[in-house]
């Protein structure tokens, strides 16, 4: 109780605080971790989205994972939701965590998860957890409570077995967007709009490619995309080479250990 009390207490005064864990791609371009945000709010601690790699990246920037009280998943992709079973097994050995933790993400999460765990570390699913955890599935379009914050998801362009979202989080004052992993529909204008940072994938620099962004295709987007910050991540070495391109046309660029106040 006293742990919860101390938390909320730290948070009194905070409107939205972003720590970029993770900014990579799936292959690590750039030595950057898979894609991982962590987001304080007034009401709580979220993860959005959990790569493969957030467990490690978490550790290496300071951040003590039982400070989650949720997470978020835009896709299942494993450098978008692969670092789930290190972190529920980490809460369990290690951390000894006994408050609860929320999952939520796209229709088909639970099942995928289940998947995840099973191939991981075998019969895991069947553990006796020391503490709760549990997933809801987040209809598309739908405002949906997470922890006290306004979610609504919107279905994009990206192949991963299962519907791949942008995701709008509001806690009542601050609005963050996020593209999720897509190519560059139309549907992000009104996802990025009015939001106080959208984050946006960039993967590539130029062309177009199946299920992503490149710079080439957004750049002349950039003006239809009215939010107070815009922020790629997500790139791969082609992008990663002409980063100073985008920061010259007013965009920030992110890194793994950014921290923005939204």
């Amino acid at each position: 109780m006293a742990r919860g009390c101390c938390r909320a207490a730290e948070r009194i005064g905070l409107t939205m605080r972003l720590t970029v864990v993770g900014s990579g791609d799936a292959f690590g371009s750039g030595g950057r971790f898979n894609t991982c945000f962590f987001l304080e709010t007034a009401k709580g601690t979220l993860l959005v989205d959990c790569g493969a790699s957030a467990l490690v990246a978490l550790k290496a920037h300071g951040l003590d994972p039982d400070r989650i009280d949720g997470i978020i998943l835009s896709h299942l992709h494993g450098d978008h939701f692969g670092g789930l079973p290190f972190l529920l097994l980490d809460a369990q050995f290690l951390a000894r965590r006994e408050r609860e933790l929320l999952i939520a993400g796209p229709p088909g999460t639970r099942a995928r998860l289940d998947q995840l765990l099973e191939v991981f570390f075998p019969r895991s699913t069947a553990n006796k957890w020391r503490f709760s955890w549990r997933v809801v599935e987040i209809e598309i379009g739908r405002p949906t409570d997470v922890l006290g914050h306004s979610v609504t998801t919107t279905e994009v362009v990206h192949y991963s077995g299962a519907p791949s979202t942008a995701i709008v989080l509001s806690d009542g004052q601050t609005r963050f967007a996020y593209s999720g992993d897509t190519e560059c529909v139309e549907a992000l204008v009104s996802v990025a709009d009015g939001a106080d940072l959208f984050v946006i994938e960039c993967y590539g620099y130029s062309g177009q490619l199946t299920g992503h962004v490149t710079w080439e295709v957004l750049e002349p987007r950039l003006p239809d995309l009215r939010a107070r910050k815009i922020m790629l991540t997500h790139m791969n070495p082609t992008m990663l080479a002409r980063v100073d391109e985008a920061k010259a046309a007013g965009v920030l660029v992110a890194e793994d250990g950014l921290v923005i106040d939204v």
